[in-house]
């Protein structure tokens, strides 16, 4: 634990001095410029070559009568854990070195002492840039956007089963505009695919992602929830996204590779993953949308089995205090998601559902703000004949600095 925290105030402060320090002899002393911004502290060179910026976020919840998704019909009759806790808590630094086009960035969460992004851009031309390292792979919006920029106050029921979660390697993106209805971004992304965090790959094959999104009205949709600004005109886009890989894993998440309900722990290259989605994202006046269906095949290479899993969702929400003539401080919004989960296409009877409703008060737009949510779980179990529900109430403090 020291160890980390060491490392970590040692690479601040070596790329604070190499901004103030690297350059030509011949050159006149760089001087440090200093200001403050929605993206933090900014430190800078005048010469515009070195930038480092620190930012912070801290986020507190309160859940009861437990603050985890149910997963398995069981979870409904656990004891119930009414708790407020530290949710996240993140040290994020980024910049630039050398050229403005060479960025860097790493967040560090620093209540479960998790090196959680760490990655290295070259972005000089928009249409083709590259990135190497550790990040939140490029396929679905719901895990891209950040848990501080969320429209609800978590991720949605089909995030477990279907997320790619943050892995090692490198793509190659950018956005080609050619005008009109002709504008597209795109990821191509090789993978370890193993998950957070891993050093080796438990076989010979790379895990093979992309993503390509259709900009329908010439200006792409940012990648954080909610219309906090008073859209005139309507942003869309529509997106398509792929993935395979084989690895002893079913599943990802913070934690690294695991396993979906009903999977054994799996042995090297034990597991064939073949997923897809397409998603849809609208902001217009003061009004959002966002939409996902997902699906995955995970064939089990030593018990010959196909396993063939399934899921959507669908989201809204609308600033009641949003219009064209109006900046309201605070902002006020009401938001609503309904999901839908089958972790076995060919039982028709097992399936998973969310309804949940969420009153989000911006204070300063997703930097500081208050979340209230209240979600209504189903849960039903046809091939074993029982089924579940229940309630969960949760508010949430999230702050950045």
């Amino acid at each position: 634990m020291l160890l980390k925290k060491s490392l970590l105030l040692f690479f601040l402060g070596s790329v604070l001095v190499k901004g103030m320090a690297f350059q030509d002899p011949a050159d006149p002393p760089s001087t440090v410029n200093t200001q403050y911004s929605s993206r933090g502290f900014q430190f800078s060179t005048n010469d515009g070559l070195y930038r480092l910026q620190l930012a912070g976020r801290l986020q507190f919840r309160f859940a009861t009568p437990t603050d985890q998704d149910p997963i398995t019909y069981d979870d409904f009759f656990e004891q119930e854990q009414t708790l407020f806790k530290i949710n996240r808590a993140r040290l994020k630094v980024g910049g630039h070195a050398y050229k403005p086009w060479v960025s860097y960035y790493f967040e560090y969460e620093l209540s479960a002492s998790r090196l959680l992004d760490f990655r290295v851009m070259i972005e000089k031309w928009p249409w083709l840039s590259f990135k190497f390292g550790q990040w939140k792979s490029e396929y679905s919006r719901e895990r891209v956007i950040s848990s501080g920029k969320q429209q609800m106050m978590e991720r949605s029921i089909i995030n477990r089963p279907f997320t790619l979660d943050r892995q090692q390697g490198a793509t190659v993106y950018g956005r080609w505009d050619g005008g009109g209805l002709a504008d597209f971004n795109y990821h191509i992304l090789v993978l370890t695919g193993t998950g957070i965090g891993a050093r080796t790959n438990d076989d010979d094959q790379l895990m093979y992602s992309g993503r390509v999104q259709w900009n329908v009205l010439g200006e792409g949709v940012d990648m954080s929830g909610s219309a906090l600004d008073y859209y005139q005109k309507p942003n869309a886009s529509i997106a398509l996204a792929g993935t395979t890989n084989t690895s002893q894993y079913t599943r990802y998440s913070s934690q690294g590779g695991g396993q979906l309900t009903g999977f054994e722990n799996g042995k090297p290259g034990q597991y064939a993953m073949e997923q897809y989605l397409i998603e849809t994202t609208l902001k217009y006046r003061a009004f959002s949308w966002h939409s996902e269906y997902h699906r995955k095949n995970v064939f089990d290479n030593r018990n010959d089995r196909l396993t063939r899993l399934h899921g959507w969702f669908v989201q809204g929400g609308i600033l009641l205090n949003g219009s064209a003539s109006e900046n309201s401080t605070p902002k006020l919004e009401l938001a609503g998601r309904y999901a839908l989960f089958r972790p076995e296409m060919e039982i028709q009877g097992n399936r998973e559902e969310e309804y949940s409703l969420a009153f989000n008060c911006f204070f300063n737009d997703h930097l500081n703000k208050l979340t209230v949510d209240l979600t209504h779980f189903d849960f039903d179990e046809q091939s074993v004949n029982r089924e579940a529900s229940g309630w969960r109430f949760r508010v949430q403090y999230d702050f950045s600095f």
